[in-house]
C-alpha cells in the first residue's frame, strides 16, 4: 500500500511539471473529473485512460478498478472506448480532501493515475460587522465581525471596503488570513462625514458580501473617563446636589458639543449603587447637573460616563461624594427591650436597642438618640443620651413607659413610645429552634410554637458570642403568622453566633429559646492535652479542658479516645460532651497502651497528640501498709477520748466540760478588769467557787412614757431575752462595747434616763432574763426570786423582777444599805459615781 501511494505522489507531480524534454516517460493513464474542488455531499465523475504504449499493460489483459483513498469503488467501462478505459460516479463526496486514483488489477495491484478532490461551502456573509472610533492620540477607527457559523474547508479572503460620502473615495483592505478585525487609520475616514462600510468573503466555490454600514465616525466614539470636578449641596434646597465635571484631556476640544451624560449614585454606608441611572441627555462639560429628590443629610458617592448620540458608553468615571443639606429626623424607631436584674445595686435594668424602620430618615450624618422618662424629654427625665444603638437605664418606677427619639443639628423627631414588659417566664411559645447556612454568609432561623400559646409576634435575636459589647446584638421582629426568618450575609465564617427567639404576649415577653450558630465550620484548630487524672484496678479516668471558643470552629459533636495495646487491639470510646472525662475499663497491667484524641465537627475532625499509660499492679506490701497506717491512726485515737473521758487533770477537764455559772452565787464586786479574760473554775474549794457573768447590760429609756409605750413595756415585762445588747456600753468589763456575743445576760437593769444623766430619784426596774439555759448543775429550775442577805434581818430588794413575797419596809433609807453585800447594787453605785 505504501508503494501503491508512492506511485500515486509520483505520477501526481509529474502530471504537474509536464515533460520537460523529448522522450520523457509519459504516464500510463490519463484521468479526468468533473471538478477538482466540488460543495461537499455533491456527486463527483472521473473517467481513466491507460495508454496503448504502457509497458505495464503491453501483452497483457487489462482490468481497471478506483480506490477513493483506501476504498475501493464499483466502476464501469466504457462502452465505446476499449478495455483500457473506465468511468466512476462518487454519488456523495463527503471528505473534505481525497485521493481518486485509477489502479490495474495485478499482483500488487498498481497505480497508473490519479487525481486529487477536495470539497467544502461557499462562504457565507459576514455578519455583525460593527466599527468603533477611538479619540484618544492618534485617531483610528477599528471594524470588527463575525465570519459565520460554518467552516467552509475551503481557504477564504476577506476584504474591507469603505467608501467616504459622497466622494469617490473607495478602500479597499485585505486581511490576512484568519484575520476578522481591522483598524482604519485616521487618514481613511472623516470624523464627521458619514462613511459606509463591509465586508466581503471569498472562496473557490463563490464569495459573500455583508450588509452595509454606514456611519458618522464620531458618533461610534468611546470617550474617556469623564471627571467629576465637584458635587456640593445646593443652598436652600433640601436633598440636591449639584455636580460639576469635565471631559478628558484629549476629548477636550468637544466641550461645546452636547453630549449624553449617566450618573450613579450610591449612600456612604451601602455597598451597592442605584440600579436605576439617573441619564442627562444633550448637555454641555461646561455646564453642572443638578441632582434632587435626595435623602436629606446624606453622604452620597457619584461615578458619570458619557457618550455622543448613540456611541457605546464611556467607562465610569472616578468617585466623588458630596452632603445634602440636613433636616430633623423623621420617621419612627424600631425598638426591642430586655430586663435585668442587678444584685449590686438590688434593682432591675432595662437594656433597650433600636435600628431605623424603612420611614425612618435620619436626614444628617451625626445623628444621636435620647432615652426619657418624659414624652416632652427634658434634662430632668432624661434616662440616657448616646450615639449607639442600644441603653441601659433602672427600671423606671411602676414599669412606666420610655420616650425614644432621634436628634441632629436641625432638630428632633417625634418620639417613639417603647413599653416596658416584663418577662413571663410561664409563657413558653417556643419548642424547637433550627438554624441552617443560607446563600453566601447568611442563616436561616425557623422554630416551632406550641399550639396552646398564642403570641402576638415574635423577635429573632443575634450577636456574636466572641464579642461581648452590647452594641453587636442585632434584632429582628416576626409576624406571628411566619416560623422562620432569613438573616442575610453578615456573619463571618467559623464563628459562632448566638441566636434567641423570644415570643411576645400582650402583657409581657415569654422565654426565649436559644441556640449557637455557624455559617460554615470546619476541623477544630486545637485538640485538648489528655491528662490522667487517677488510675484503679483496671481503670484508668482521662480528662481534658474545653476548647477555647475562638479555636473549636463548629460545634463540637463528638470527642473519641482511641487507644491500642501492644498487640494492636484497638478500642474507640466516645466521650460525654459535658463532663470532659472519660474511664477506660478492663486494662491489662501486662500491657503498654497508646492512646490520642479525636475532636469532631459538622466541618471536619482533627487528631490530637498521642500519650502513653500503663496500669501499676496493686502488690501485697502495699495493701499491708496501707492496712498498718489505719490501724495505728485508730488506736491512737481511742487512746486519746479514753485518757480524756477518765482523767482527773481539772483543768483538762474543765476545758472539755465546762461549768455554767450561777447568778445567785455571783460575786461581781469582785471582778477586776485584770482578772475576768482568763479565769477558770476552781474544783479544790468546798465552797462554791464565784462565777463571773458574761457581761451586764443598761439600757437607757425615755423618761416619760407615752401611755402606749408604757404599755408596751408592761405587757412584755416578762419577756427580755432580746434586751441582751447594751445601749451606752458596760465600763466594768474592758473591752466590751455591747457587741453580739455568745453568751446571754441573766439581769439587765434599765434606767429610766440615758446612762450619763445624774441619778434618777426613781428606783431602777431590773427585768430578768428568760433563757432556757439551765443556770445550775443541779436540777434546779431557776434561780430564786428574791436575793437575800443572811447577815440581814430584814429583806432586801428583789433584783430578778417583781415579787409580792418579798417588799421593802416603808421608812427604810436606801443609803442605808451596805452596798458590799449586794454585787448588783454595788455595779449600781459604780455606774452612778461615774455618771456623777
Amino acid at each position: 500500500m505504501i508503494s501503491s501511494w508512492v506511485s500515486v505522489i509520483v505520477m501526481l507531480v509529474s502530471c504537474v511539471n509536464g515533460t520537460g524534454t523529448e522522450g520523457a516517460i509519459q504516464p500510463c493513464a490519463k484521468i479526468q473529473a468533473s471538478n477538482s474542488v466540488v460543495p461537499l455531499g455533491s456527486p463527483v465523475t472521473a473517467t481513466c485512460v491507460i495508454r496503448d504504449d504502457c509497458l505495464q499493460v503491453v501483452g497483457q489483459g487489462v482490468q481497471i478498478e478506483w480506490h477513493l483513498g483506501s476504498e475501493i469503488i464499483p466502476s464501469s467501462p466504457l462502452v465505446s472506448e476499449s478495455s483500457k478505459a473506465s468511468q466512476v460516479v462518487v454519488r456523495s463526496f463527503n471528505h473534505t480532501r481525497a485521493f481518486l486514483t485509477c489502479c490495474i488489477q495485478a499482483s500488487p495491484t498498481q497505480v497508473v493515475g490519479g487525481v486529487e478532490i477536495r470539497a467544502g461551502y461557499p462562504p457565507e456573509p459576514p455578519q455583525n460587522l460593527s466599527c468603533q472610533t477611538n479619540l484618544t492620540t492618534p485617531n483610528t477607527l477599528t471594524c470588527s465581525w463575525d465570519p459565520g457559523q460554518q467552516d467552509t474547508h475551503l481557504f477564504t479572503q476577506f476584504s474591507l471596503h469603505t467608501k467616504i460620502g459622497d466622494s469617490n473615495e473607495n478602500y479597499t483592505y485585505k486581511l490576512p488570513t484568519g484575520t476578522h478585525r481591522y483598524i482604519i487609520a485616521r487618514s481613511g475616514f472623516v470624523l464627521f462625514s458619514e462613511i459606509e462600510i463591509y465586508v466581503k468573503a471569498v472562496n473557490e466555490l463563490g464569495e459573500a458580501t455583508s450588509a452595509h454600514l454606514t456611519l458618522e465616525p464620531v458618533s461610534v466614539a468611546k470617550f474617556d473617563p469623564p471627571k467629576i470636578v465637584m458635587v456640593e449641596a445646593v443652598p436652600k434646597r433640601y436633598g440636591c446636589l449639584k455636580l460639576s465635571w469635565s471631559l478628558s484631556r484629549h476629548q477636550a476640544w468637544m466641550h461645546d458639543y452636547r453630549l449624553n451624560l449617566e450618573i450613579r449614585l450610591k449612600t456612604a454606608d451601602s455597598g451597592r449603587w442605584r440600579e436605576q441611572a439617573i441619564l442627562v441627555s444633550r448637555v454641555k462639560s461646561t455646564r453642572p447637573v443638578n441632582l434632587c429628590r435626595l435623602l436629606h443629610g446624606t453622604q452620597y458617592f457619584a461615578q458619570i460616563r458619557v457618550r455622543y448620540q448613540q456611541s457605546p458608553w464611556s467607562e465610569w468615571s472616578s468617585s466623588q461624594s458630596g452632603v445634602t443639606l440636613e433636616s430633623a429626623p423623621a420617621g419612627r424607631l424600631d425598638s426591642w427591650m430586655k430586663l435585668s436584674r442587678d444584685h449590686m445595686h438590688k434593682q432591675l435594668n432595662v437594656h433597650l436597642f433600636w435600628k431605623p424602620s424603612k420611614q425612618f430618615r435620619a436626614n444628617s450624618q451625626n445623628v444621636s438618640y435620647i432615652v426619657s422618662a418624659q414624652k416632652l424629654s427634658g434634662e430632668k427625665g432624661r434616662l440616657c443620651t448616646t450615639m449607639g444603638n442600644y441603653c441601659t437605664f433602672p427600671l423606671p418606677k411602676k414599669g412606666k413607659p420610655v420616650y425614644l427619639s432621634a436628634v441632629n443639628a436641625a432638630g428632633k423627631s417625634s418620639p417613639t413610645e417603647v413599653r416596658i414588659y416584663h418577662k413571663k417566664v410561664a409563657h413558653t411559645a417556643i419548642s424547637e429552634v433550627t438554624v441552617v447556612p443560607h446563600g453566601d454568609g447568611g442563616l436561616q432561623v425557623q422554630w416551632e410554637h406550641l399550639d396552646v400559646s398564642r403570641p402576638t409576634g415574635y423577635v429573632v435575636e443575634w450577636r456574636p458570642l466572641l464579642l461581648s459589647d452590647e452594641s453587636f446584638y442585632k434584632f429582628e421582629t416576626v409576624d406571628r403568622n411566619h416560623s422562620s426568618l432569613v438573616i442575610p450575609g453578615s456573619f463571618e465564617p467559623y464563628k459562632p453566633y448566638e441566636i434567641s427567639v423570644y415570643p411576645r404576649f400582650k402583657d409581657g415577653i415569654g422565654f426565649p429559646h436559644t441556640v449557637h450558630a455557624y455559617t460554615r465550620q470546619k476541623a477544630p484548630a486545637m485538640v485538648p492535652k489528655i491528662k490522667i487524672e487517677k488510675t484503679w484496678k483496671s481503670h484508668i479516668e482521662l480528662t481534658w479542658e474545653e476548647i477555647p471558643l475562638e479555636q473549636r470552629n463548629g460545634i463540637i459533636q463528638s470527642y473519641k479516645i482511641i487507644y491500642w495495646d501492644t498487640k494492636g487491639h484497638i478500642n474507640v470510646v466516645n466521650a460525654d460532651l459535658k463532663e470532659r472525662r472519660v474511664v477506660l475499663k478492663d486494662l491489662s497491667s501486662l500491657a503498654l497502651y497508646e492512646a490520642f484524641m479525636m475532636v469532631s465537627t459538622f466541618g471536619g475532625s482533627l487528631n490530637g497528640s498521642s500519650i502513653h499509660f500503663q496500669i501499676e499492679p496493686f502488690d501485697t506490701v502495699t495493701i499491708v501498709m496501707i492496712v498498718t497506717a489505719s490501724g495505728v491512726g485508730l488506736s491512737l485515737l481511742v487512746i486519746i477520748m479514753v485518757m480524756t473521758c477518765f482523767s482527773n487533770h481539772k483543768r483538762l477537764k474543765g476545758r472539755f466540760l465546762p461549768v455554767v455559772p450561777d447568778p445567785a452565787n455571783s460575786s461581781i464586786k469582785r471582778w477586776t478588769s485584770d482578772s475576768t479574760q482568763y479565769t477558770h473554775p476552781s474544783f479544790d474549794s468546798d465552797e462554791p467557787n464565784p462565777v463571773y457573768l458574761s457581761h451586764l447590760s443598761f439600757l437607757d429609756i425615755p423618761k416619760k412614757l407615752s401611755r402606749e409605750e408604757d404599755d408596751l413595756w408592761i405587757n412584755h415585762a416578762g419577756d427580755t431575752s432580746d434586751l441582751g445588747e447594751s445601749i451606752c456600753g458596760s465600763s466594768l468589763i474592758p473591752g466590751y462595747s455591747g457587741s453580739n456575743s455568745d453568751s446571754v445576760p441573766y439581769a439587765t437593769v434599765i434606767f429610766s434616763g440615758p446612762c450619763s444623766s445624774p441619778s434618777p430619784t426613781e428606783p431602777h426596774v431590773y427585768l430578768r432574763s428568760e433563757s432556757t439555759q439551765p443556770l445550775l448543775e443541779t436540777d434546779e429550775s431557776c434561780s430564786p426570786k428574791c436575793y437575800q442577805n443572811m447577815a440581814a434581818t430584814a429583806t432586801e430588794p428583789c433584783f430578778f423582777g417583781s415579787d409580792h413575797d418579798c417588799v421593802v419596809e416603808e421608812g427604810a433609807d436606801p443609803a442605808a444599805i451596805i452596798w458590799d453585800d449586794f454585787p448588783f447594787l454595788r455595779a449600781l453605785a459604780m455606774n452612778d459615781m461615774q455618771n456623777d
